[in-house]
């Protein structure tokens, strides 16, 4: 029995390729056809998304005729109501093994595995999402070892399936740890690490094929099916690059995107004058975040890169909308401790605006550039090429004093800018970067501070 497995994984809400996908999809699939993503489908960077509680998303996936989808990681930035929300009125099944609610409890609508039929063939499918770390708490999630996840759910079903696949999103690397140790699964369809192999692999007698990112490209995995074993006929990948857009894709998205906007829209509270942006300068929409970040954190210092933002806020109504579109990335505030000299080589970075237009590349960052760092708590005086000077609340910065500083998870990991890596005591909390601007914003006191400048030019 002859089975084609078609998969996606790490789209990130890039629909206009998934659009194309979809049309490959309608293409090469036949009645023995099992079609899966292996998880961040779902970015919620994505006003459609953001507007519909996930909904535009897995509307997407039944179009297209998924048979299941795995959890991850960006599947849960939205926090546990919405992923309930999502995954209890989806058409397409969610699956995660591990994930569970922060007392160990099953999530509504996530399915610790499913069967289907294919090909005359019993396929067990069982999805695996990501360990957060730190941030598991924060967004009432709980991960289980992964493992022993992997041999209860095989052992619970024995007898019921003929073959096994784990879709799952943990990276290729487990994945292979996965096939050398745990005997019984035949495909893993990999993700989290963005990996695209031009063939599948074989580890152990285990197949195993990435597709990529962004909906480049769809993958694809033929096997026979004797009886006794399978046997690999052909696999690979197909990119999306010059196929057409899928119509009914492009149709929803049309309509949830008037949806979510009209729910978004709403004004929250009006502005009397407009907090403007810049990538290179300093900005009043930056500084109410370090002051934000500063005050909500109670630390000694705010601070914030300028690329965090897309843009400002005009004169008038601030909306949820509005909010999403010009602050998407899914970072948290975060404060530690770091040595005066090491905030100094930052702030010296900063000064370069060769620096602050670097590609903004980190985890969870949906803007474009860096951008320039902006400061609470202190005033950075310099000249054309040097600082010269750093006063924290009046007093001179001392290098290897410890300094408290209120940011993102974003720049504490050193993205951007490399020496605040070197931090210590670091604490997170579960709002979103928008959601300090969404609260601070409203506060007249902060908005007026905002336009304090703190980097002085000396002449």
């Amino acid at each position: 029995m002859q089975l084609k497995i078609l998969h996606t994984n790490d789209v990130h809400s890039n629909f206009d390729n998934f659009s194309k996908i979809t049309s490959i999809i309608n293409k090469v699939k036949d009645d023995n056809t099992l079609i899966l993503d292996a998880g961040d489908f779902t970015d919620f960077k994505n006003i459609a998304l953001q507007g519909t509680k996930g909904q535009a998303g897995t509307e997407l996936l039944n179009i297209a005729g998924y048979d299941a989808a795995s959890i991850g990681n960006n599947e849960t930035f939205a926090l546990l109501p919405t992923l309930e929300y999502m995954a209890s009125n989806s058409k397409v099944p969610y699956l995660s093994l591990n994930l569970t609610k922060e007392d160990g409890s099953r999530i509504s609508g996530v399915n610790s595995s499913i069967i289907v039929e294919k090909a005359g063939l019993k396929i067990l499918l069982i999805g695996l999402s990501p360990d957060l770390g730190p941030f598991n708490s924060l967004l009432e999630f709980h991960l289980k070892d992964y493992n022993e996840a992997i041999k209860e759910e095989l052992n619970k079903n024995i007898g019921k399936y003929d073959l096994v696949i784990l879709v799952d999103h943990i990276g290729t690397e487990r994945d292979f740890s996965i096939a050398q140790e745990i005997p019984g699964i035949d495909i893993i369809i990999s993700s989290h690490d963005h990996k695209l192999f031009q063939k599948a692999k074989t580890v152990n007698e285990t197949i195993i094929n990435s597709a990529g990112e962004y909906g480049e490209h769809l993958g694809y995995i033929i096997v026979d099916y004797n009886g006794s074993g399978l046997s690999l006929i052909d696999s690979g990948v197909i990119s999306s690059k010059d196929e057409q857009k899928n119509e009914l894709i492009l149709a929803s998205l049309r309509e949830n995107n008037i949806i979510a906007r009209k729910n978004l829209s709403s004004p929250l509270y009006f502005i009397d004058k407009s907090l403007t942006h810049d990538n290179i300068e300093e900005n009043p929409i930056c500084n109410l975040i370090a002051d934000g970040l500063r005050d909500l954190l109670k630390c000694e210092i705010g601070l914030i890169n300028g690329g965090i933002c897309n843009g400002g806020i005009k004169e008038g109504p601030v909306t949820d909308l509005k909010l999403i579109e010009i602050c998407p990335s899914p970072l948290n505030p975060s404060s530690f401790n770091i040595k005066g000299k090491d905030l100094r080589q930052a702030l010296e970075d900063s000064l370069d605006g060769s620096n602050c237009l670097k590609e903004g590349k980190g985890a969870g960052f949906r803007g474009r550039f860096v951008g320039k760092l902006h400061l609470s708590g202190g005033e950075i005086y310099y000249s054309d090429d040097k600082i010269e000077k750093i006063l924290i609340n009046g007093s001179p910065l001392e290098d290897e004093k410890l300094y408290s500083i209120a940011s993102t998870d974003y720049l504490q990991r050193g993205s951007g800018y490399e020496s605040l890596n070197k931090n210590l005591d670091t604490s997170y909390r579960a709002e979103y970067i928008r959601d300090i601007i969404r609260t601070y914003g409203e506060m007249q006191n902060f908005r007026d501070n905002s336009f304090i400048e703190r980097w002085k030019k000396i002449k």
